[in-house]
């Protein structure tokens, strides 16, 4: 019997058996020491582990594809703002953590929007109440493809991007906004 083909990498098999949504959330759930395989801790997602092995995740898992959503729910709570029904804009989409957090708390609509291109979770892809912009910068942004309006906007923009954004935002919405500025580096 070929011992490497019993064999899988531990990050692929916590995707295969459904405990990650993704290699990328995999990798981070291993490299924080939330992986067990049978009785021990493994924190190195490219350790082969037998494909038919015990392997589960201690403590709570995210219920988000990212934690920017862990982010926003607090932000939500803190601020007393709820979502149900709104058509909200995602700036700076990723994965989709904020998206992910804005359908879970009864949002009617996201828009997506990322200038990157094939990040946003599939799941995410594949719900009805996402409409995915990629490959668009917000300092060009002029809602082409936003046929609804827009009731809220999240924001996880650097800070730069962020005041660009700002002089052009009563363009796009007219409601509220959580805004996150990242630190540059």
């Amino acid at each position: 019997m070929d011992v490497k083909n019993t064999r899988e990498r531990l990050d692929k098999l916590l995707v295969d058996r459904g405990l990650s949504m993704t290699r990328e959330r995999a990798r981070a759930l291993i490299m924080s020491g939330a992986v067990i395989v049978g009785d021990c801790l493994v924190d190195k997602p490219g350790v082969l582990v037998p494909r038919d092995g015990e392997v589960r995740i201690r403590g709570d898992d995210n219920p988000y594809v990212s934690r920017g959503g862990l982010k926003l729910k607090g932000a939500l709570l803190t601020f007393g703002i709820c979502v149900k029904g709104l058509v909200v804009l995602d700036v700076g989409a990723s994965t989709g953590g904020f998206t992910d957090c804005l359908l879970q708390e009864g949002a009617g609509k996201v828009y997506a929007l990322d200038c990157g291109y094939g990040q946003l979770a599939w799941k995410l892809r594949q719900d009805q109440r996402v409409t995915v912009i990629e490959r668009t910068n917000i300092r060009y942004f002029d809602g082409d493809g936003i046929h609804d309006g827009i009731d809220m906007a999240v924001i996880a923009l650097r800070y730069f991007v962020w005041v660009i954004f700002v002089s052009n935002i009563d363009k796009l919405y007219s409601y509220t906004s959580i805004l996150e500025p990242k630190t540059v580096g």
